[in-house]
């Protein structure tokens, strides 16, 4: 059936041989792109909520699991991004082996990695931005600084009348910041992103070292408090909780897969991404556990602050200077994260152009003296920008990481049936003990996507039935693969 048709392997190649997108990454340049995508909401926000109200200072244990199951799928990327040095990440690495609906399907879905994730990161460093301009004693005005229903939440809890207009201007702003940037290039985009990463990498590690000073080995103890069910029926702590909070905090791990993405302007990109995958992803693994061990310990779990606990931690230590620190490294770290996720986006859609199954003129044509696909990236900033100024976060963050565990799924499966279909093809970096890595990364993801809410399932389905509806009235007949389209391949 045409559907399950692939793209040659070698045509792969001959796409990577003919790409004008400059090649300046390093591996260590890829590694800071990484770490730059998974360090942010997740360390600054997250850690605060997980251990809260679900695995208390066994939230080191919840960091492990997460990432645990995040090196299952990063080792078969891994693999992966060997064969295939080319920018289309999971969805190239589906359309070589399993087939062009499949990966058509998985491309679609990865829209709401890349540019959810990129929204929710912009309403968050909305929110930092005006803890950070508070500190200053500067206050934005409440329609200012809200998309219209957080607007009137905020209002109704202060008492005070809702406002007739809301727009979020710092999520807006911040996202034209990133888009002309990365309209600019890649090199810029990677030299802004080193910048940023030493601060946020300092940073942690300030928080590391400095609160290890301030620990109190009584705030561990128990270090898994006893399970219960509150009145809503709702169960907390015990390793139950460990597990919930391990869905919860794999969401931080989100982005070394963005490291994919990037092959096409990668120097040995055969090499490099798979030394960054696995770097990028080890690196914030540790840093994440050692946070938070640190945190725990500096504040009891249950006196953790919810919206900014790493801030907060200091600011009950008494060391307000540290929370203006912080509170400015938040800020710019969360910059780089949505660099990154649309950074990534757009090389998707470069992709999907290249294949036909996208239009090129809108998503592949690249600016004749930046080299990038400034087109899909505007397109990009527009409907980030408008989401993030009009939409609350909680309605976007869940669709985000339905996308990235699809997305981890079917790379997992995918690398298995290429090493059996394909057992001949050059591996430069081949993933050790595929058949149980393969096996336990599938099991682990499905299992990450059955925690999440009936509500974003129904969104999920929804959003997959309108891919599929979009593959057969547009994509089908005009990939390259498609009879009669010949003349149009570029190999």
């Amino acid at each position: 059936m045409s559907v399950w048709r692939k793209k040659p392997i070698d045509a792969f190649h001959a796409d990577a041989s003919k790409s004008e997108l400059n090649r300046v990454l390093s591996k260590w340049g890829l590694t800071s792109l990484g770490i730059g995508a998974i360090i942010g909401g997740g360390i600054f926000t997250l850690t605060g909520i997980a251990a809260h109200d679900h695995a208390g200072p066994a939230l080191a244990i919840s960091f492990v699991l997460a990432g645990i199951a995040c090196t299952f799928a990063a080792l078969c990327y891994a693999e992966f991004s060997s064969i295939l040095p080319v920018e289309g990440s999971a969805y190239a690495y589906s359309y070589g082996t399993v087939g062009e609906l499949f990966a058509w399907f998985i491309g679609w879905n990865l829209i709401l990695e890349y540019m959810m994730g990129a929204t929710t990161v912009a309403v968050s460093w909305s929110g930092y931005f005006e803890k950070l301009l508070h500190l200053f004693n500067i206050h934005l005005p409440l329609w200012l600084t809200n998309d219209p229903a957080t607007a009137a939440e905020k209002a109704a809890e202060l008492g005070v009348t809702a406002p007739s207009f809301a727009f979020n201007l710092p999520a807006f702003l911040i996202t034209w910041v990133v888009t002309a940037i990365l309209v600019k290039g890649i090199k810029e985009a990677a030299t802004t992103n080193n910048l940023i990463v030493v601060l946020k990498v300092t940073v942690v590690l300030f928080v590391i070292f400095m609160g290890l000073f301030y620990i109190n080995t009584d705030n561990w103890v128990p270090f898994i408090p006893e399970r219960f069910i509150d009145a809503k029926g709702v169960g907390h702590f015990g390793w139950a909780g460990i597990g919930t909070a391990a869905s919860i905090v794999f969401f931080a791990y989100i982005g070394f897969d963005a490291v994919s993405t990037q092959s096409g302007e990668a120097v040995n990109p055969k090499k490099d991404v798979p030394f960054a995958i696995i770097m990028s992803l080890l690196i914030c693994t540790v840093l994440y556990i050692l946070v938070s061990l640190v945190l725990t310990g500096m504040v009891k779990y249950d006196q953790l602050d919810l919206k900014a606990p790493v801030a907060s931690a200091f600011a009950s230590i008494g060391k307000p200077w540290a929370v203006y620190f912080i509170t400015i490294a938040a800020v710019a770290g969360l910059i780089s994260v949505m660099m990154v996720m649309m950074l990534g986006q757009t090389r998707i859609f470069l992709g999907m152009a290249k294949d036909g199954l996208l239009p090129f003129n809108v998503f592949g044509k690249l600016h004749p003296k930046f080299k990038t696909p400034f087109k899909s990236t505007i397109l990009v900033g527009l409907i980030v920008s408008l989401v993030a100024a009009l939409t609350p976060i909680d309605k976007v963050s869940e669709m985000c990481s339905m996308g990235t565990l699809l997305a981890f799924t079917m790379v997992c499966v995918a690398v298995w049936i290429l090493r059996v279909k394909e057992p001949n093809l050059e591996r430069p970096y081949k993933t050790p003990y595929l058949p149980v890595v393969a096996t336990l990364g599938v099991l682990a993801n499905l299992a990450l996507m059955f925690m999440v809410r009936i509500g974003t399932w129904k969104t999920f389905i929804f959003w997959g039935i309108l891919g599929i509806l979009v593959y057969f009235l547009y994509s089908r007949k005009n990939s390259h693969l498609h009879p009669g389209n010949e003349h149009k391949k570029g190999y």
